[in-house]
């Protein structure tokens, strides 16, 4: 039974859907597809959160910068990101096993690439393939999560996502020891093509969830209008939510790819840390505690937005971002405050992979999950633009003061507009629900 709806010159088809509420024969195999995912993305973790290892081991090697070899870093961010709208329409309409098989195996080949790369033009072309790869099996997790917890979309989403925030957490150490002891060479060529056979496997597991599930109980109110993308291109709400995603996401993704060279500039990468009864050079200890920090703030931010709503959710996460990067800037100096604080940073920033999804979800529909998701998700791209730019920042200033200024002001305003603007925005909607 179909019905339309018109709301701001936006038509969408309104489906009575009942024949599979959640929670009856599909209860137990969501969560295997759910905990499917989440290895999935873990074994993509290491290429965007392990790439900083290896920016200086490739410097000192073939001398060619660190704003060059960063650019390669912006390149993987923009091909994971800006072709996930296209990969999400291929799963909304082919299902998700081709798509992550075909995800899997650039993976491999790109750090295969990497391992051999004796040229910037090899080296950007494998972070290309990378990206894509990624981009892949992100959009296809998310966007399956989406669907098969239409009750529970932040949990979901965020359990996914941590997948991708905490995949590197166990293997920075190994890795690290592989390029002290191996070579950055042979820690790209063992860890990409393990990571590609694994995906490559689960790949032939992944399943879509049957048409029509709906969510018996939602403590958050959710549209039962599925908005194509065209549709969700004309909503104000859209771009409200993709603004927000790009001042959020530029920060953290500064601090992503240049906390190894922060910390060098800092004088403490090397230096000795004891905490929880372990002792480890600040840099490695900063970057297992931001990995496991990032991991654990998605599902527990999504965990709180199930329950006291997104937008109210967002205002405290985003400020408190703010709050970590002032800190950092001012504190970091010190190294058992720098790997504290970058925790306490990547905390109030990795739960943007678990709101903005689930917001888009619980706004624009079920049908098109992945797609929608995936246009949302191109922000990571709009934002990794100033990365590179960052360097330029710290040149031209000598230090990454402004950088964080620049960074935390930015998250102050993402806060301030999740309350002023979409939440009476996303209110004005709720005719369509």
């Amino acid at each position: 039974m179909t019905a339309e709806v018109t709301y701001n010159s936006v038509t969408a088809e309104v489906t009575s859907i009942s024949d599979h509420p959640v929670g009856e024969k599909v209860s137990h195999y969501r969560w295997v597809q759910l905990l499917l995912g989440i290895v999935c993305m873990a074994m993509i973790a290491n290429l965007q959160y392990g790439w900083t290892l290896f920016v200086d081991p490739m410097d000192l090697k073939f001398h060619w910068g660190r704003k060059a070899i960063q650019v390669a870093f912006f390149i993987f961010v923009f091909a994971e990101t800006w072709l996930v709208p296209i990969e999400g329409y291929l799963v909304d309409r082919f299902g998700p096993r081709p798509v992550v098989l075909v995800g899997g195996a650039l993976i491999g080949i790109a750090w295969s690439m990497n391992a051999y790369a004796s040229s910037l033009t090899v080296l950007y072309v494998a972070a290309a393939l990378g990206g894509i790869g990624a981009g892949a099996v992100y959009g296809t997790c998310v966007g399956n999560a989406l669907k098969w917890f239409p009750d529970r979309r932040g949990l979901a989403a965020g359990l996914t996502a941590a997948g991708f925030g905490m995949g590197s957490a166990a293997t920075i150490i190994p890795i690290s020891m592989i390029i002290k002891s191996s070579g950055y060479e042979a820690a790209f060529l063992y860890f990409g093509i393990g990571q590609g056979l694994v995906i490559l496997a689960l790949s032939f597991l992944l399943a879509a969830p049957p048409r029509g599930m709906t969510a018996a109980h939602a403590h958050v109110v959710q549209t039962k209008v599925d908005f194509t993308w065209q549709q969700m291109l004309r909503s104000p709400v859209f771009w409200v939510l993709y603004l927000m995603f790009v001042l959020m996401a530029a920060g953290g993704l500064v601090a992503t790819a240049q906390l190894a060279p922060i910390a060098k500039d800092f004088k403490i990468a090397d230096t000795p840390v004891s905490l929880l009864g372990l002792s480890l050079p600040a840099l490695t200890f900063a970057l297992s505690l931001d990995r496991i920090f990032n991991g654990i703030t998605r599902p527990f931010f999504g965990w709180v937005s199930d329950n006291i709503g997104r937008e109210n959710t967002m205002f405290i996460a985003f400020a408190l971002e703010a709050l970590g990067i002032l800190a950092l800037s001012a504190y970091g100096h010190s190294p058992t405050a720098f790997v504290l604080l970058s925790g306490m940073v990547f905390f109030a920033w990795g739960e943007i992979y678990s709101l903005f999804p689930s917001t888009c979800g619980d706004t624009f529909g079920t049908k098109f999950a992945t797609t929608n998701a995936g246009l949302l998700y191109t922000a990571k791209g709009t934002a990794s633009l100033l990365v590179p730019f960052s360097s330029y920042v710290v040149e031209a200033t000598g230090g990454w003061r402004e950088v964080f200024l620049i960074a935390a002001g930015m998250n102050a305003l993402a806060a301030l507009m999740a309350i002023v603007l979409l939440k009476p925005m996303r209110a004005r909607m709720r005719n369509l629900r």
